[in-house]
């Protein structure tokens, strides 16, 4: 019995929360037409549009410090990598190496200290502000509400009053609702009308803290980054003084034809007669000086040889010199024509492997609209319902917005590869990410 009163009740509430969404219907319906007149509140309709300004800011400056706070936090990757790679580079023996560690380490706690403070001081202060909104706005909904039913009871009311034949029961329980539906709407409205002004003057307060919470939060951070940055200035100024005055030599490799030319030098052929097509030689393409001179101030004496031999040869020589010059020149221009061609071979180019030319092949495979791709290069936490949710090696195909003007600065649009792969549904799978939290790819 007690199931069947309790099913009972609810089907007669259920029941008259129909009744109730077809009777705002209808006042609404001849509300619009101009068949009924409507209760208006001009002061009321500009604190609700104020309300929904104020909420539309508030979002906005949300989105962005969440923006900010995860730039915030690649910077503090970036900051921790290169540290970790000076670390790495800075022998043990350097004086400063404890220094440059102990910096290092300092350097890390700053960060991650600025971080959560900016998260406690500024992002948990804008979600407990926001936080209010919700409910003050089902209550403008609902006081809408409660607004239609006391105009509709009031009609009600008059076209009894002005019927011809007047029923006076009806009449009396048609005041009794108009009177219950007035004093359930005027508590709510008084309600709204003192605390939405109050709201919308609690924003230039609440506007001033927070940036100035991030403002000082960011001169403090920027203060002992300085005193950080100027140590390890500091620590490396005094390496490079202690390293500059060494000398840092680059030895040449030695020719292989400098001893050969120091030592060769032309003997007389064993019958006395003179060189007549010097040698010549080319060392970088270049010709050496000293054999482009008369041979016979080159050949020595031979002790074996007879004076008259050497003088005939030396007169041979002389009557040569013109030929033995010109037969160099002609080797030497002959050597430098005969120099190896370079050969310039093309291939198609590729991209991760694969030939460019495929291009227009992959791109039907692509989303509609297909611009690049990004790698995430840190997890990034979806914060609505909007937003895609990374992992570190995802791989996110972006896209265009349908609407340019909606795009924040630093926002992408875009559908995961896998997701992409496996659904090909555009709608359901894409999304926004933060673009520093990728890298381009393709």
């Amino acid at each position: 019995m007690a199931e069947l009163g309790s099913k009972g009740v609810t089907a007669g509430k259920i029941a008259s929360n129909v009744q109730k969404k077809l009777t705002r219907a209808q006042e609404k319906v001849l509300q619009k037409l101009g068949k009924a007149d409507e209760t208006k509140d001009e002061q009321f309709e500009q604190c609700v549009q104020n309300f929904n300004k104020q909420l539309s800011e508030g979002t906005r400056l949300q989105k962005d410090l969440r923006t900010y706070l995860a730039s915030v936090k690649a910077m503090h990757e970036a900051s921790k990598k290169l540290t970790e790679c000076l670390q790495e580079v800075y022998e043990p023996d350097w004086p400063g190496r404890e220094d440059t560690n102990k910096i290092a380490e300092n350097n890390d706690l700053l960060w991650t200290d600025f971080h959560q403070k900016l998260v406690d001081q500024a992002l948990l202060t804008m979600d407990t502000y926001l936080g209010q909104f919700p409910d003050i706005k089902s209550r403008i909904a609902k006081r809408g509400r409660k607004l239609v039913d006391y105009d509709s009871a009031r009609h009600h009311f008059e076209a009894l009053q002005t019927a011809k034949k007047k029923d006076e029961t009806k009449i009396a329980k048609a005041e009794e609702e108009l009177v219950k539906a007035q004093k359930v709407f005027e508590e709510m409205n008084v309600d709204l009308q003192e605390e939405l002004p109050s709201l919308w003057n609690s924003r230039v307060g609440f506007y001033v803290n927070t940036f100035q919470s991030i403002a000082g939060l960011e001169e403090n951070f920027h203060k002992e980054m300085s005193k950080l940055n100027q140590n390890l200035h500091d620590v490396l100024l005094g390496l490079d003084k202690q390293y500059s005055a060494n000398a840092f030599p680059v030895k040449a490799q030695p020719s292989d034809s400098t001893p050969a030319k120091a030592n060769k030098s032309p003997s007389p052929p064993p019958d006395g007669s003179p060189i007549t097509s010097p040698e010549t030689k080319t060392v970088n393409h270049e010709l050496e000086s000293s054999t482009l001179e008369a041979p016979g101030t080159s050949i020595p004496k031979s002790p074996s040889q007879p004076a008259e031999a050497a003088h005939a040869g030396a007169e041979a020589a002389g009557s040569e010199a013109a030929a033995g010059a010109e037969a160099s020149k002609t080797e030497a221009d002959s050597g430098s024509s005969s120099l190896p061609a370079v050969v310039v071979e093309t291939f198609p180019a590729t991209v991760n492997g694969t030939v460019e030319g495929g291009a227009s092949s992959e791109r039907a495979d692509m989303p509609p609209g297909f611009l690049f791709k990004v790698q995430a290069m840190h997890d990034y936490t979806a914060t609505d319902s909007d937003e895609l949710q990374l992992k570190a090696g995802d791989v996110v195909l972006v896209i265009p917005f349908e609407n340019p003007e909606e795009q924040d600065e630093g926002w992408l649009m875009g559908v995961k590869e896998s997701d992409w792969i496996q659904h090909k549904e555009l709608d359901q799978c894409r999304g926004v990410f933060p673009e520093n939290f990728t890298e381009r790819v393709q």
